[in-house]
Protein backbone atom coordinates (compact mmCIF):
# COMPACT_ATOMS: atom_id res chain seq x y z
CA UNK A 1 0.00 0.00 0.00
CA UNK A 2 1.26 3.66 -0.45
CA UNK A 3 2.36 5.74 2.47
CA UNK A 4 -0.07 7.73 3.69
CA UNK A 5 1.08 11.92 3.44
CA UNK A 6 1.39 11.20 7.87
CA UNK A 7 3.53 8.48 7.49
CA UNK A 8 5.60 10.97 4.84
CA UNK A 9 5.26 13.64 7.46
CA UNK A 10 6.36 11.51 10.47
CA UNK A 11 9.62 10.05 8.29
CA UNK A 12 10.54 13.84 7.41
CA UNK A 13 10.25 15.23 11.06
CA UNK A 14 12.47 12.47 12.28
CA UNK A 15 14.83 13.50 9.20
CA UNK A 16 15.07 16.44 10.77
CA UNK A 17 15.65 15.78 14.08
CA UNK A 18 18.53 13.59 12.84
CA UNK A 19 19.99 16.58 11.38
CA UNK A 20 19.92 18.41 14.00
CA UNK A 21 22.06 15.33 16.29
CA UNK A 22 18.96 15.62 18.40
CA UNK A 23 17.61 12.23 17.43
CA UNK A 24 16.96 9.72 20.59
CA UNK A 25 15.97 6.10 21.18
CA UNK A 26 15.48 3.89 23.91
CA UNK A 27 17.83 1.61 25.33
CA UNK A 28 17.32 -1.29 27.83
CA UNK A 29 19.29 -1.35 30.97
CA UNK A 30 19.14 -4.38 33.21
CA UNK A 31 19.91 -2.72 36.46
CA UNK A 32 20.89 -3.89 39.78
CA UNK A 33 21.69 -0.51 40.89
CA UNK A 34 24.30 1.45 39.31
CA UNK A 35 25.81 -1.64 38.02
CA UNK A 36 23.52 -2.85 34.42
CA UNK A 37 24.15 -4.18 31.48
CA UNK A 38 22.89 -2.76 28.16
CA UNK A 39 20.42 -4.77 25.52
CA UNK A 40 24.29 -5.04 23.58
CA UNK A 41 25.54 -7.00 25.96
CA UNK A 42 28.04 -4.79 26.96
CA UNK A 43 28.32 -4.29 31.48
CA UNK A 44 27.93 -0.72 32.59
CA UNK A 45 28.34 1.63 35.39
CA UNK A 46 25.43 4.25 35.48
CA UNK A 47 25.47 7.99 35.72
CA UNK A 48 22.16 8.59 34.42
CA UNK A 49 19.56 7.75 37.51
CA UNK A 50 17.86 9.78 39.34
CA UNK A 51 18.14 7.33 42.43
CA UNK A 52 19.88 9.56 44.69
CA UNK A 53 20.06 7.39 47.50
CA UNK A 54 20.01 4.17 46.20
CA UNK A 55 16.84 3.54 47.77
CA UNK A 56 15.31 1.02 44.71
CA UNK A 57 17.59 -1.51 45.96
CA UNK A 58 16.70 -1.13 49.72
CA UNK A 59 15.58 -4.52 51.14
CA UNK A 60 13.00 -2.47 53.91
CA UNK A 61 11.81 -0.98 50.61
CA UNK A 62 11.72 -4.11 48.38
CA UNK A 63 9.85 -5.78 51.05
CA UNK A 64 7.26 -3.48 51.36
CA UNK A 65 6.55 -3.60 47.78
CA UNK A 66 6.36 -7.94 47.96
CA UNK A 67 3.60 -7.42 50.94
CA UNK A 68 1.85 -4.57 49.20
CA UNK A 69 1.20 -7.16 46.40
CA UNK A 70 0.34 -10.17 48.76
CA UNK A 71 -2.25 -8.23 50.46
CA UNK A 72 -3.95 -5.74 47.73
CA UNK A 73 -2.65 -7.42 44.43
CA UNK A 74 -0.68 -5.54 41.45
CA UNK A 75 -3.18 -2.87 40.60
CA UNK A 76 -5.68 -0.18 42.17
CA UNK A 77 -8.18 -0.63 39.69
CA UNK A 78 -10.19 2.65 39.44
CA UNK A 79 -9.23 6.61 39.98
CA UNK A 80 -9.19 7.17 43.87
CA UNK A 81 -12.57 9.07 43.92
CA UNK A 82 -14.03 5.74 42.93
CA UNK A 83 -12.67 2.70 44.27
CA UNK A 84 -9.34 2.93 43.64
CA UNK A 85 -7.88 4.63 47.18
CA UNK A 86 -6.40 2.20 49.39
CA UNK A 87 -5.27 2.60 53.22
CA UNK A 88 -1.61 2.52 52.27
CA UNK A 89 -2.39 6.06 49.64
CA UNK A 90 -3.75 7.87 52.77
CA UNK A 91 -1.07 6.97 55.42
CA UNK A 92 1.57 7.95 52.55
CA UNK A 93 0.10 11.21 52.43
CA UNK A 94 -0.47 11.96 55.90
CA UNK A 95 3.41 10.70 56.76
CA UNK A 96 4.27 13.22 53.55
CA UNK A 97 2.27 16.05 55.06
CA UNK A 98 4.41 15.80 58.21
CA UNK A 99 7.99 15.54 56.37
CA UNK A 100 6.74 18.56 54.53
CA UNK A 101 5.19 20.60 57.24
CA UNK A 102 2.18 20.89 55.63
CA UNK A 103 -1.54 20.48 56.58
CA UNK A 104 -2.18 17.47 53.67
CA UNK A 105 -0.89 15.59 50.91
CA UNK A 106 -2.10 14.32 47.75
CA UNK A 107 -0.70 11.30 45.54
CA UNK A 108 -0.93 11.79 41.59
CA UNK A 109 0.37 9.24 39.29
CA UNK A 110 3.54 11.31 38.42
CA UNK A 111 5.48 14.69 39.29
CA UNK A 112 4.85 15.33 36.17
CA UNK A 113 0.98 14.85 36.27
CA UNK A 114 0.99 16.78 39.70
CA UNK A 115 2.35 20.07 37.98
CA UNK A 116 -0.06 19.64 36.00
CA UNK A 117 -2.84 19.39 38.33
CA UNK A 118 -1.54 22.36 40.43
CA UNK A 119 -1.01 24.65 37.62
CA UNK A 120 -4.80 23.81 35.75
CA UNK A 121 -6.10 24.49 38.99
CA UNK A 122 -5.00 27.32 40.63
CA UNK A 123 -3.75 29.27 37.10
CA UNK A 124 -7.61 30.45 36.17
CA UNK A 125 -8.61 33.50 34.21
CA UNK A 126 -6.95 36.48 35.59
CA UNK A 127 -3.98 35.41 36.95
CA UNK A 128 -0.32 35.75 36.18
CA UNK A 129 1.92 32.96 36.31
CA UNK A 130 5.45 33.77 36.49
CA UNK A 131 7.90 31.28 35.97
CA UNK A 132 11.67 30.77 35.68
CA UNK A 133 12.81 30.28 32.43
CA UNK A 134 14.79 26.89 32.86
CA UNK A 135 12.28 25.05 35.15
CA UNK A 136 10.90 21.80 34.28
CA UNK A 137 9.07 20.92 31.09
CA UNK A 138 6.18 19.38 33.64
CA UNK A 139 5.54 22.84 34.56
CA UNK A 140 6.23 24.28 31.13
CA UNK A 141 3.22 22.08 30.17
CA UNK A 142 1.52 23.02 33.22
CA UNK A 143 1.81 26.55 32.27
CA UNK A 144 0.75 25.48 28.61
CA UNK A 145 -2.89 24.94 29.74
CA UNK A 146 -2.73 27.60 32.53
CA UNK A 147 -2.62 29.53 29.33
CA UNK A 148 -5.50 28.25 27.76
CA UNK A 149 -7.54 28.74 30.63
CA UNK A 150 -7.06 32.55 30.19
CA UNK A 151 -4.42 32.99 32.68
CA UNK A 152 -0.75 34.90 31.59
CA UNK A 153 2.10 33.49 31.59
CA UNK A 154 5.44 34.93 32.16
CA UNK A 155 8.80 34.01 32.29
CA UNK A 156 11.47 34.89 33.93
CA UNK A 157 15.13 35.23 33.50
CA UNK A 158 16.64 32.57 35.08
CA UNK A 159 16.93 33.03 39.18
CA UNK A 160 16.12 37.03 38.84
CA UNK A 161 15.13 38.52 41.57
CA UNK A 162 14.52 41.61 40.03
CA UNK A 163 13.00 40.77 36.93
CA UNK A 164 10.38 38.46 38.89
CA UNK A 165 9.72 41.73 41.46
CA UNK A 166 9.36 43.74 38.36
CA UNK A 167 6.38 40.92 37.19
CA UNK A 168 4.79 40.64 40.67
CA UNK A 169 3.89 44.40 41.17
CA UNK A 170 1.91 44.42 37.51
CA UNK A 171 -0.52 41.49 39.06
CA UNK A 172 -2.81 41.65 41.86
CA UNK A 173 -3.12 37.76 41.16
CA UNK A 174 0.00 36.02 40.72
CA UNK A 175 1.51 32.59 41.00
CA UNK A 176 5.55 31.96 41.05
CA UNK A 177 6.39 28.59 40.49
CA UNK A 178 10.20 27.20 40.19
CA UNK A 179 12.15 24.24 40.81
CA UNK A 180 14.04 24.42 44.03
CA UNK A 181 17.04 22.15 42.30
CA UNK A 182 16.96 22.17 38.42
CA UNK A 183 16.85 19.40 37.01
CA UNK A 184 19.73 20.25 34.09
CA UNK A 185 21.76 22.57 35.86
CA UNK A 186 22.11 21.91 39.83
CA UNK A 187 21.58 24.61 40.55
CA UNK A 188 19.47 26.10 44.00
CA UNK A 189 16.93 28.90 43.34
CA UNK A 190 17.36 31.33 46.08
CA UNK A 191 14.39 30.02 48.07
CA UNK A 192 13.88 32.99 51.06
CA UNK A 193 14.28 35.74 48.82
CA UNK A 194 11.11 34.03 46.63
CA UNK A 195 9.21 33.44 49.45
CA UNK A 196 9.84 37.06 50.77
CA UNK A 197 8.44 38.31 47.14
CA UNK A 198 5.46 36.27 47.33
CA UNK A 199 4.50 36.99 50.99
CA UNK A 200 5.23 40.71 50.08
CA UNK A 201 2.78 40.62 46.60
CA UNK A 202 0.40 37.94 48.19
CA UNK A 203 1.25 35.42 45.59
CA UNK A 204 0.85 32.23 45.76
CA UNK A 205 4.33 29.98 45.58
CA UNK A 206 4.40 26.41 43.81
CA UNK A 207 8.12 24.84 44.76
CA UNK A 208 8.70 21.71 42.58
CA UNK A 209 11.24 19.64 44.65
CA UNK A 210 11.84 16.42 42.73
CA UNK A 211 15.58 16.98 43.14
CA UNK A 212 16.21 18.73 46.17
CA UNK A 213 17.69 15.58 47.94
CA UNK A 214 19.94 18.15 49.90
CA UNK A 215 17.90 21.26 49.90
CA UNK A 216 16.80 23.70 49.51
CA UNK A 217 15.00 23.09 51.96
CA UNK A 218 11.60 25.18 53.84
CA UNK A 219 11.67 24.60 57.70
CA UNK A 220 8.37 24.33 59.71
CA UNK A 221 8.20 28.33 60.04
CA UNK A 222 9.90 29.71 57.45
CA UNK A 223 7.66 29.33 54.16
CA UNK A 224 4.82 31.63 53.30
CA UNK A 225 1.37 30.04 54.05
CA UNK A 226 0.35 30.37 50.55
CA UNK A 227 2.82 27.58 49.30
CA UNK A 228 2.56 24.63 47.44
CA UNK A 229 5.19 21.68 47.59
CA UNK A 230 5.02 19.75 44.34
CA UNK A 231 6.95 16.34 45.06
CA UNK A 232 8.38 13.44 43.09
CA UNK A 233 8.49 9.50 44.53
CA UNK A 234 10.60 8.56 41.99
CA UNK A 235 13.94 10.10 43.05
CA UNK A 236 14.42 10.56 46.46
CA UNK A 237 12.40 7.51 47.65
CA UNK A 238 13.29 5.01 44.48
CA UNK A 239 9.52 4.45 43.95
CA UNK A 240 6.84 5.72 41.44
CA UNK A 241 4.38 8.65 41.56
CA UNK A 242 4.18 12.19 42.70
CA UNK A 243 2.59 14.41 45.24
CA UNK A 244 1.64 17.62 46.76
CA UNK A 245 1.82 19.51 49.75
CA UNK A 246 0.11 22.19 50.87
CA UNK A 247 -2.66 23.61 53.38
CA UNK A 248 -5.70 21.45 53.30
CA UNK A 249 -8.12 23.94 51.07
CA UNK A 250 -5.51 24.05 48.71
CA UNK A 251 -5.33 20.05 48.51
CA UNK A 252 -9.30 20.00 48.81
CA UNK A 253 -9.77 21.88 45.74
CA UNK A 254 -7.28 19.44 43.77
CA UNK A 255 -9.27 16.86 45.27
CA UNK A 256 -12.14 18.48 43.39
CA UNK A 257 -10.41 20.11 40.21
CA UNK A 258 -7.29 18.43 39.46
CA UNK A 259 -8.73 16.58 36.42
CA UNK A 260 -5.09 14.35 36.44
CA UNK A 261 -6.10 12.99 39.91
CA UNK A 262 -9.98 12.83 39.38
CA UNK A 263 -9.56 11.14 35.91
CA UNK A 264 -6.43 8.24 36.61
CA UNK A 265 -5.84 5.57 38.29
CA UNK A 266 -4.58 5.42 41.48
CA UNK A 267 -0.88 4.74 41.93
CA UNK A 268 -0.26 0.63 42.69
CA UNK A 269 -0.23 -0.01 46.47
CA UNK A 270 3.99 -1.79 45.54
CA UNK A 271 4.91 1.51 44.04
CA UNK A 272 2.58 3.29 47.00
CA UNK A 273 4.31 0.90 50.00
CA UNK A 274 7.64 0.79 49.05
CA UNK A 275 7.57 5.10 48.76
CA UNK A 276 6.26 4.61 52.31
CA UNK A 277 9.19 2.54 53.87
CA UNK A 278 11.68 4.83 51.44
CA UNK A 279 10.42 7.65 53.26
CA UNK A 280 11.08 5.92 56.78
CA UNK A 281 14.52 5.30 55.59
CA UNK A 282 14.47 9.25 54.81
CA UNK A 283 13.68 10.38 57.63
CA UNK A 284 15.81 8.03 60.28
CA UNK A 285 19.52 7.98 61.01
CA UNK A 286 20.16 5.46 58.16
CA UNK A 287 18.97 8.71 56.04
CA UNK A 288 21.45 10.96 57.33
CA UNK A 289 24.12 8.24 56.76
CA UNK A 290 23.01 8.13 53.07
CA UNK A 291 22.63 11.92 52.30
CA UNK A 292 26.23 12.00 53.83
CA UNK A 293 27.67 9.51 51.69
CA UNK A 294 26.30 11.12 48.49
CA UNK A 295 27.60 14.60 49.64
CA UNK A 296 31.24 12.97 49.48
CA UNK A 297 30.65 11.00 46.22
CA UNK A 298 29.57 14.66 44.89
CA UNK A 299 32.59 16.56 46.67
CA UNK A 300 34.30 13.89 44.96
CA UNK A 301 32.99 14.93 41.37
CA UNK A 302 32.69 18.66 41.85
CA UNK A 303 33.74 20.08 45.10
CA UNK A 304 31.30 22.74 46.73
CA UNK A 305 28.32 21.62 44.55
CA UNK A 306 25.01 21.25 46.54
CA UNK A 307 22.99 18.82 43.82
CA UNK A 308 23.85 15.40 42.70
CA UNK A 309 23.49 16.94 39.47
CA UNK A 310 26.80 17.92 37.64
CA UNK A 311 26.72 18.97 34.64
CA UNK A 312 29.59 18.90 32.03
CA UNK A 313 28.20 21.69 29.30
CA UNK A 314 30.45 21.50 25.67
CA UNK A 315 27.69 23.12 23.70
CA UNK A 316 27.33 21.72 20.22
CA UNK A 317 25.21 18.49 20.09
CA UNK A 318 27.49 16.41 18.14
CA UNK A 319 30.33 16.88 20.42
CA UNK A 320 28.12 15.54 23.43
CA UNK A 321 27.24 12.68 21.53
CA UNK A 322 30.13 11.69 20.77
CA UNK A 323 31.64 12.48 24.53
CA UNK A 324 28.49 10.29 25.77
CA UNK A 325 29.59 7.31 23.19
CA UNK A 326 33.19 7.56 24.40
CA UNK A 327 32.56 7.80 27.59
CA UNK A 328 29.58 4.08 27.09
CA UNK A 329 32.98 2.71 25.38
CA UNK A 330 34.65 3.06 28.76
CA UNK A 331 31.70 1.32 30.08
CA UNK A 332 30.51 4.49 31.63
CA UNK A 333 26.90 5.57 31.45
CA UNK A 334 26.45 9.08 30.82
CA UNK A 335 22.93 10.75 28.64
CA UNK A 336 23.90 13.94 26.14
CA UNK A 337 21.05 16.31 27.13
CA UNK A 338 20.47 18.20 23.72
CA UNK A 339 17.58 20.96 22.80
CA UNK A 340 14.82 21.01 22.95
CA UNK A 341 15.84 19.56 27.15
CA UNK A 342 18.54 22.12 27.04
CA UNK A 343 18.28 25.82 25.28
CA UNK A 344 20.29 25.60 21.87
CA UNK A 345 24.15 26.10 22.52
CA UNK A 346 24.15 24.07 25.94
CA UNK A 347 24.40 20.20 24.89
CA UNK A 348 25.95 18.38 27.89
CA UNK A 349 26.79 15.32 30.03
CA UNK A 350 24.43 15.14 32.97
CA UNK A 351 26.30 13.28 35.86
CA UNK A 352 23.66 12.15 38.02
CA UNK A 353 25.37 11.00 41.65
CA UNK A 354 23.76 8.40 43.81
CA UNK A 355 25.19 7.37 47.29
CA UNK A 356 25.04 3.65 46.39
CA UNK A 357 28.10 4.45 43.77
CA UNK A 358 31.13 3.32 45.18
CA UNK A 359 34.48 4.76 45.19
CA UNK A 360 35.98 3.00 42.43
CA UNK A 361 33.08 3.77 40.35
CA UNK A 362 33.70 7.41 40.72
CA UNK A 363 37.55 6.94 40.50
CA UNK A 364 36.04 5.41 36.04
CA UNK A 365 33.96 8.37 35.66
CA UNK A 366 37.09 10.51 36.72
CA UNK A 367 39.21 9.27 34.99
CA UNK A 368 36.90 8.36 31.67
CA UNK A 369 35.47 12.19 31.92
CA UNK A 370 39.26 13.24 31.81
CA UNK A 371 40.06 10.86 28.73
CA UNK A 372 37.58 13.03 27.18
CA UNK A 373 38.85 14.20 23.22
CA UNK A 374 36.80 17.01 24.61
CA UNK A 375 38.83 18.85 26.94
CA UNK A 376 36.56 20.79 29.35
CA UNK A 377 36.47 21.07 33.07
CA UNK A 378 33.87 20.35 34.78
CA UNK A 379 31.85 23.06 35.98
CA UNK A 380 31.98 25.12 32.77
Amino acid sequence: MPSSRWTDWARAQGEMIRDRAQWRSIRDLDADGPRGVLDDGSSVVSFASNDYLGLTRHPAVARAAHEALDRWGTGSGASRLVVGSRPVHSALEEELAEWKHADAALLFPTGFAANLGVLSTFATEGTMVCSDELNHASIVDGCRLARAAGARVAVYPHCDLDALAALLATSERAIVVTDTVFSMDGDAAPLPQVVELCARHDALLVLDEAHAILGPELGARDTWDACIRVGTLSKTLGALGGFVAAPRPFVELLVNRARPFIFTTAPTPADTAAARAALGVVRSAEGDALRARLCEVIDRVRPGHTSPIVPVVLGDETSTVEASAALLDAGILVPAIRPPTVPPGTSRLRVALSAAHTDEQIDRLLDALAALPVRQPLGV
